[in-house]
């Protein structure tokens, strides 16, 4: 492999980027007309304009890519996350024209993209499965029926849904017809099919998933987990690896779990298995992610290895070069999305122009980031900025050490998820490491923010008086 072509943008196409220069691989950048002067043009070797900002006029015109691909003579495509990642159709239009899809076989992209086709295939491996219907469902009143059967709090979830479209919670029966009309009809127009399912709802859970990595020669890694319960929307925040409440007993059977999810389906590649673990440590398989995660860097951090080398090297042919045995975890890892949304105003998005934008550096921080100072932050796609990874030997130094990355981030121009991610680190209940996915709503609170930044400008204004009547004194010194 000679030559790659990253269908993606921003950070993450950046950093396969990195990975590939240091392989000795030669990289194509694809853009938008909004993303003519961003950092992944400029550092690949060769960089294409394939279309109008928006993205169903660029980053998802699969048949342009690949034509772009075949011009070039390029010989494998890495898709990132988003996008094209997992779009089985585009992985076998790849492979139709002897190009590498840098990522599992379409089949195994298509049965774990329907999260009924997915529950299907791991039926047979024995994983826990949180107990509801295994099939898709449009009749409201059956569905009403097996509701009333599990028991409610229940969960509607759009089969082909993601991002938290189509998901709705049903506390009792009284609220079962109007949820579930509006779960059908809100997966009819985001994902184009209206099937739903139905499961228990687990009331206080963790999210918690496992990192696999399987070659074409018959082996499957587990790289551990990641705990990803700070969400908001569904979407998660802040990642950490390890997670705190993992016994080595439950962490082992997690890994085996993921690495049968990916037998399953015959998995080639990257992928990452996603269980919710309640509050007696059971735990439950979700669904499987059939791409690189946003938030592998903490993996990276706490085994050393590269994940996008490791996926290069599987989609040549290569065999893992690690066994299980090998890997062990070392260390503690935090990772926080800097998104440009405004966590003072419910985390709408903030567009604008990055003024400021200087990164924190030091020992133990890192940076995926996709911006530099002076850039728009472009309204067509995803406002993430950056990732901010930080790295300790215990939990408490990465915890710390986040709190001063933070602090030495400086962006002006637009709002961002730094303040969110220094409540984050400073909250008992994360610092403890007693909390699951109900975080946000338990103990944010925007107002609190609010709070906290008044008191830091008037710190700062006081301390600005008391430097200028300190000037004043010396100013008035006779000579």
């Amino acid at each position: 492999m000679k030559k790659i072509l990253v269908a993606n943008r921003g950070e993450i196409a950046l950093r396969v980027m990195k990975t590939a220069k240091k392989m000795g691989i030669k990289t194509v950048a694809v853009f938008s007309v909004a993303d003519r002067n961003a950092p992944h043009v400029k550092f690949a070797d060769e960089a294409v304009c394939i279309g109008e900002a928006p993205s169903n006029q660029s980053y998802l015109l699969g048949d342009k890519i690949i034509e772009v691909s075949k011009e070039l003579g390029v010989d494998g495509i890495h898709p990132g996350y988003g996008f094209l990642s997992e779009n089985a159709d585009f992985a076998e239009l790849a492979e139709k024209n002897n190009i590498t899809f840098i990522g599992p076989k379409s089949k195994a992209i298509e049965v774990m993209g329907s999260k009924l086709a997915a529950k299907e295939a791991v039926k047979a491996y024995d994983i826990p499965m949180v107990p509801g219907l295994d099939e898709a469902i449009t009749d409201v009143s059956e569905a009403k029926k097996v509701a009333k059967e599990i028991g409610f709090p229940i969960l509607i979830k759009a089969s082909a849904g993601g991002g938290g479209k189509g998901m709705r919670v049903v506390e009792n029966e009284g609220e079962f017809e109007s949820q579930m009309n509006r779960a059908i009809s809100e997966a009819t127009s985001a994902f184009g099919d209206g099937s739903v399912f139905i499961e228990k709802f687990v009331t206080s859970p963790r999210h918690i998933e496992i990192q696999i990595m399987a070659d074409a020669h018959g082996n499957i890694l587990y790289l551990f987990e990641r705990e990803c319960s700070i969400q908001r929307r569904h979407q998660k925040v802040v990642e950490e690896a390890p997670s705190s409440v993992l016994t080595p007993e439950i962490r082992k059977a997690m890994g085996e779990a993921a690495v049968k999810v990916a037998q399953s389906c015959d998995y080639l590649g990257a992928g990452t298995v996603e269980f919710l673990l309640d509050e007696n440590k059971n735990f439950y398989f979700l669904e499987m992610n059939t791409r690189l995660q946003v938030e592998h860097p903490v993996t990276e951090m706490i085994t050393g290895m590269d994940l996008v080398e490791m996926q290069i090297r599987v989609a040549r042919g290569e065999e893992l070069q690690v066994k299980q045995e090998d890997l062990q975890i070392k260390g503690h890892a935090m990772e926080l999305r800097v998104y440009a949304e405004d966590p003072l105003n419910d985390f709408l998005p903030s567009v604008g122009n990055l003024e400021v934008y200087q990164l924190p550096e030091g020992d133990g921080i890192r940076v995926d980031n996709g911006f530099e100072q002076g850039m728009d932050v472009p309204i067509y796609y995803d406002p993430m900025l950056s990732k901010l990874i930080t790295y300790g030997e215990t939990r408490e130094e990465s915890i710390q050490k986040m709190i001063e990355a933070i602090a030495d981030y400086q962006v002006e121009g637009v709002s961002t998820t730094l303040p969110f991610g220094t409540f984050v680190m400073q909250h008992e209940a994360f610092r403890s490491g007693n909390f699951d996915t109900n975080f946000v709503k338990k103990y944010y609170d925007s107002e609190i923010l609010k709070e906290a930044q008044t008191k830091e400008a008037e710190i700062a204004a006081l301390v600005a008086l008391k430097q200028y009547l300190e000037d004043q004194k010396l100013v008035r010194l006779p000579n």
